[in-house]
């Protein structure tokens, strides 16, 4: 009989709790559930944040929060599930570091605790208590750690400097016009 000890208890608690907030927070853009506003409204605002085009990036920002919360819950491809969803909230913490630091004056403090969280997962592993373990660790090495961690952090770099680079070309252009004026 295997008895389960305090560390896989907290990480089915970790996977439930960060899975279950990233799923909600990934299905309000892919369908407007939870008063969301579904990849259309999603993608007006990600367009407007300088992540073009809209529709892609709330396609793949909600694919990456719904599919990585579901897979970080269900403890399945533990590390390309938490790589996914650090990726995607490194992205929404770079819209809110303007604002500061806490969430309260809209600042990064929410996007970058679950991203951390996330990666943390990634590379603790899911526990005793999970499908990846069920299943002998096929969708779960070791090498898939730094693997998956590293592609989606190049990536994301990628996708946040192409971000940076719009928006600077569109403030430069805001400027060109208020001389034109």
């Amino acid at each position: 009989m295997t008895c389960y000890d305090r560390r896989d208890l907290g990480l089915l608690l970790l996977r439930l709790g960060t899975g279950g907030v990233l799923m909600a927070h990934g299905a309000q853009k892919l369908f407007g559930w939870f008063g969301g506003h579904g990849l259309e409204g999603t993608g007006r605002f990600m367009e407007s944040v300088g992540y073009a085009p809209g529709r892609a990036s709330a396609t793949a920002a909600g694919l990456a929060e719904t599919g990585g919360g579901a897979l970080l819950a269900l403890g399945l491809a533990t590390p390309a599930a938490g790589a996914a969803a650090a990726g995607a909230m490194a992205g929404a913490s770079a819209v809110h570091v303007p604002n500061g630091f806490f969430a309260q004056s809209g600042g990064y403090e929410y996007a970058a605790s679950l991203g951390l969280t996330a990666a943390g997962l990634a590379v603790t592993g899911p526990g005793r208590l999970s499908l990846d373990h069920a299943l002998g660790h096929t969708v779960n090495r070791n090498w898939m750690v730094p693997a998956a961690l590293g592609a989606t952090a190049a990536a994301t770099a990628v996708v946040v400097g192409l971000r940076t680079r719009r928006l600077r070309r569109r403030e430069e252009g805001e400027q060109e016009a208020l001389f034109e004026e």
